[in-house]
């Protein structure tokens, strides 16, 4: 690091247990991020602010007035462009020191090994399970940790999948719920998302993560809840050949 990425980085160098040689996991790491919303926002921006090396971004939809109140990567000279670009260009602003990558694309089976690169790790952002599954799948095949979370209202969740050490998102959600339009406050979202970026900087430094726990916030009473999660040995994503745990 130079004298610069040091001052920058100052008061997390310092957390007992970090130091240069965390920082430098960060630096060397990259993560896809599926979805610019409102967990991506602020996900992705807590991320470039710890100094994640690539940030590999994707979101194939445009800034829209209404996305405002939440995805706080946007401002209202964004509205109309796409916020895969519009969210490179501000992470930028944020911190040169970090490679963002913009992907305005569909997130798919064919697509999904192209998107997601050489990432090492992979967080949902996602707003509609289809799409979550197939990252689902795509991380089951080949490995790769993926933290998810969902927001609703006042509350969502949280978990870290990594199969074969966890079960995976279809043992917890075996069939998508209805979609639709769903109320959301923007600050709920950045609860979840800020959660989601905490996880990954633990798992990149060599922390401990909610691998099988799934937390629960209710925004309403703020109380957050936990449950132990399992595997389904029926399930027809990670159930089948499962070699066993390799370790954590």
């Amino acid at each position: 690091m130079n004298e610069k990425e040091k001052e920058r980085y100052q008061r997390q160098l310092i957390l007992p247990g970090w130091g240069e040689a965390a920082q430098d996991k960060l630096r060397r790491a990259v993560v896809f991020i599926a979805g610019a919303g409102g967990l991506g926002s602020p996900a992705a921006l807590y991320l470039a602010a710890a100094g994640v090396g690539t940030l590999r971004i994707c979101d194939s939809e445009k800034v829209e007035l209404s996305n405002l109140n939440r995805q706080l990567l946007y401002t209202a000279e964004d509205v109309g462009q796409d916020k895969a670009s519009a969210a490179g260009r501000n992470l930028t602003r944020l911190n040169p020191h970090v490679q963002v990558l913009p992907l305005s694309a569909h997130i798919n089976d064919r697509s999904i090994a192209e998107l997601a690169g050489d990432a090492v790790l992979i967080l949902d952002c996602l707003d509609n399970f289809e799409t979550r599954f197939v990252l689902n799948r795509f991380a089951v095949q080949r490995s790769l940790p993926l933290i998810h979370a969902g927001v609703s209202g006042l509350s969502g969740q949280i978990t870290f999948i990594h199969p074969p050490r966890t079960g995976c998102l279809a043992c917890l959600v075996p069939e998508a719920p209805a979609a639709g339009l769903f109320p959301i406050l923007g600050a709920t979202a950045g609860v979840l998302g800020s959660l989601q970026a905490l996880e990954a900087c633990k798992y990149l430094t060599g922390g401990a993560v909610l691998k099988n726990r799934l937390l629960f916030f209710d925004g309403g009473p703020l109380e957050f809840q936990e449950v132990a999660l399992e595997k389904n040995p029926a399930c027809p994503v990670c159930g089948a050949g499962d070699a066993g745990d390799p370790g954590a």
